[in-house]
Parts: C-alpha cells; structure tokens; sequence
C-alpha cells in the first residue's frame, strides 16, 4: 500500500508556473488549487509517496 506525504504551499499568482515547476521537479504532484487570504495568492495543496 503507497503511503503518501503532503504539503501545503502559497502560490503567488504571478510566479505559479515557476512555483509548481520547482516542486514537481522533486517529486510533488499538484492535487488541488484554493483561494488564498488575498487575491494575490492561491494556496496548493500536493503529495508525493513518501520513501520507506
């Protein structure tokens, strides 16, 4: 069974794609995208198996 670890990032929106990039390039996979407390940032939700 995979078990999996999370992390929860601010995006800015003007910088997501450069964010996003950098932490798929370790591994993460982007689950979800939600409004963060201001118009100028989103909050990311990812995961990725965690290494035994």
């Amino acid at each position: 069974m995979t078990k999996w670890e999370y992390a929860t990032v601010p995006l800015l929106v003007h910088a997501t794609k450069q964010i996003l990039d950098n932490w798929g390039s370790d591994g993460w996979e982007l689950v979800q995208v939600v409004p963060g407390p201001n118009p100028e940032q989103l909050v990311a939700y990812l995961k990725r198996a965690k290494e035994s």
